[in-house]
């Protein structure tokens, strides 16, 4: 089905009270995910608004801020896991970075959210500085996978859907770049709303 006409048939399905999110599942085949597995980040053309933290040695006008000083707040897991929650993504000034492994990594290397040299570390902690690394982390989605499909949340509800249209295929084309074997990696795409089944918009040949 073509991604436009996927997504006026999600948005024929029952309102929810909430936004609901777009997410993208690419199916993948001749894929051995214990050696290939992906862990890369893929650009969008519109952003949706992420919930941003970052990890500072002072607080900042910018972002919700993670001082050195805040880390005890969080030394228990669940309160850990509370705030990895609560923000998609996560920034830090470079020397912070081997702290935050030591006190978050046990909770947000396995959720993905630790931030990462290849997108989400400030090498100058100034105002310039810290904008520029939210204004990419807004168009900037990881990708990671512990199985034979990728599952990526690429926008909201509420957006136009061209702008969707633009995000899946500027994501799936991304993708075929990042894998082993490109498209012949890809077995089927398709998306969804938060709470509604999944619909089919592309199939390679088998």
């Amino acid at each position: 089905m073509d991604i436009k006409e996927a997504l006026k048939e999600l948005r024929s399905e029952k309102k929810r009270k909430f936004i609901q999110t777009v997410d993208l599942i690419v199916n993948l085949k001749n894929f051995d995910v214990r050696k290939e597995a992906l862990n890369t980040f893929v650009s969008i053309p519109h952003p949706n608004n992420k919930k941003i933290c970052a990890f500072l040695t002072k607080k900042s006008n910018l972002v919700d801020t993670i001082t050195e000083a805040d880390f005890p707040k969080y030394k228990e897991v669940k309160a850990m896991k509370g705030l990895a929650k609560k923000y998609d993504s996560f920034i830090a000034v470079a020397p912070m970075m081997a702290k935050i492994a030591t006190s978050f990594g046990r909770v947000f290397g396995p959720l993905g959210k630790m931030p990462s040299p290849q997108a989400g570390v400030i090498t100058k902690e100034d105002d310039a500085s810290i904008k520029a690394v939210l204004e990419k982390m807004e168009k900037v989605i990881r990708v990671r996978n512990k199985e034979a499909a990728i599952k990526l949340a690429i926008g909201k509800e509420d957006m136009e859907d061209k702008l969707l249209a633009d995000n899946i295929e500027t994501i799936i084309k991304e993708l075929e770049g990042k894998l082993p074997r490109g498209r012949d990696n890809i077995k089927e795409v398709l998306i969804k709303f938060t709470m509604t089944k999944p619909i089919k918009i592309m199939e390679t040949k088998k």
